[in-house]
């Protein structure tokens, strides 16, 4: 893709993974497949990606922790993590460059620092890397899949067991490109919720404590959906509904635990709900 386009790897990665890119009318789901002799691509044409994004100090970060190696902040729901279609400027990473020039060296120059990431609409910890080793670290953690990510959702619904494990693999939806479903063809994904409370007024829905043991794009959103409780204000997977309408997912990420990559030792942060996420529960009952 990046030889075809003439664009770098980040921004062919960006176009498959927002579902632009068509072989045989299919729309494409994976980076890794292959092209046959003679085989038709349907690829948008793409603006060459700058070496790195700019700074922006007009972006304020809610910064958890900070030294030399990593930066913890708390992201508040309606922030785009890193710059894309559509979102050029007011990004969090271009904040944190802001913040900490030297993430401009850090991994990807077009996403620098950048580890993980959280949806527009998520809240909650997000950590980014501040030297070549940490990021090593940090990429190597989430590979192995020990870091620890909690998060808490409000969802429509009671689930029928407290405790629950949703293991189901997604993908790209073939019919909405921009949408992840749960898929055969997909990727192994898992999600464990327990259930914290039930509320059955005005309307059924239960808050959950959910916990990733993979880490795939809108997984806990997919997975919820996909046992029938979607989350509450999540438009695109059946959780936006008239009588509760917070304008965006209920879904906040709590906590973040891994091994620091400067000392070797665990740390975990905590993160507590957001205005907008207290102000719903406190009109139920």
């Amino acid at each position: 893709m990046a030889l075809v386009t003439g664009a770098s790897r980040s921004a062919a990665a960006a176009l498959i993974a927002d579902g632009r890119v068509r072989a045989r009318r299919a729309v494409v789901v994976t980076r890794s497949r292959r092209v046959e002799a003679g085989q038709r691509l349907t690829v948008p044409q793409v603006d060459h990606e700058p070496a790195a994004c700019a700074p922006d100090p007009a972006v304020r970060l809610d910064i958890v922790h900070e030294d030399e190696d990593v930066l913890v902040v708390d992201k508040p729901a309606g922030l785009v993590v890193h710059p894309g279609a559509g979102h050029d400027r007011g990004t969090l990473v271009q904040g944190a460059l802001a913040h900490a020039p030297g993430l401009a060296g850090v991994g990807d120059p077009a996403r620098p620092g950048v580890v993980h990431r959280l949806d527009h609409g998520t809240s909650g910890l997000l950590v980014l890397a501040k030297r070549d080793d940490a990021y090593d670290s940090l990429v190597a953690q989430f590979g192995a899949r020990t870091v620890e990510r909690r998060y808490r959702a409000l969802v429509w619904g009671h689930p029928d067991d407290d405790v629950g494990l949703v293991d189901a693999p997604i993908g790209r939806s073939i019919r909405r490109p921009t949408r992840m479903t749960v898929s055969a063809s997909g990727r192994e994904a898992r999600t464990r919720y327990e259930v914290q409370q039930r509320f059955t007024a005005p309307v059924e829905v239960a808050l959950l404590a959910c916990r990733l043991e993979t880490g795939r794009t809108h997984q806990i959103r997919v997975h919820l959906s996909a046992i029938g409780h979607p989350v509450v204000g999540d438009d695109q997977y059946g959780g936006e509904r008239g009588v509760l309408s917070p304008g965006r997912p209920l879904l906040h990420a709590e906590t973040l635990g891994f091994v620091h990559p400067g000392t070797g030792r665990p740390v975990s942060f905590r993160s507590a709900l957001p205005a907008d996420f207290r102000d719903v529960l406190e009109r139920l009952a």
